[in-house]
């Protein structure tokens, strides 16, 4: 528990934390963490959402600073884990497009704030994460979805129909 940082995360994990309630037609409030590569790609089909966070270790990327450009009142970090505590109160969901072997730890440490979650592939590591993520989703509310690419999308639905 102390590799997130969090202060309390250990009554989190015991204590379910529902999500703040989302009215239809409301736009959600989102962050991204990782924003070059697929995170570029990622956020910028939520133009139409409240882009409310953006978190990246290499500002200095151009696709970074286009998205620093497409949501300027997007507020900026460097670290996911200071960015979650910080505007905790103000993110309703997260999308997380990270190195791979981030995205267990960043995606229950969203969970366990409550947020909902988009992650890219692979969800984790091992099976055992996995786990654990699919009972704090159940304890705390919080919808996930695991990207893989074109299977997510309105066209997988219609060749199903």
């Amino acid at each position: 528990m102390a590799l997130l940082g969090l202060t309390g995360c250990t009554s989190l994990v015991r204590s379910p934390r529902e999500p703040r309630p989302i009215a239809p037609g409301a736009k959600i409030r989102i962050a991204q963490i990782g924003c070059g590569g697929k995170g570029f790609s990622d956020i910028a089909v939520h133009a139409d959402e409240d882009v409310v966070a953006l978190c990246d270790i290499e500002w200095e990327l151009p696709q970074v600073q286009e998205l620093f450009k497409k949501f300027p009142n997007a507020k900026r970090y460097r670290d996911f884990r200071k960015m979650l505590t910080e505007m905790d109160d103000q993110i309703d969901a997260v999308c997380i497009s990270t190195p791979d072997h981030m995205h267990f730890l960043q995606t229950y440490m969203a969970i366990l704030l409550g947020k909902h979650v988009y992650v890219q592939k692979p969800l984790t590591r091992t099976v055992g994460e996995a786990r654990e993520l699919l009972r704090l989703a159940r304890m705390n509310g919080v919808v996930t979805q695991m990207g893989n690419q074109g299977h997510a999308g309105e066209g997988c639905r219609l060749v199903k129909e």
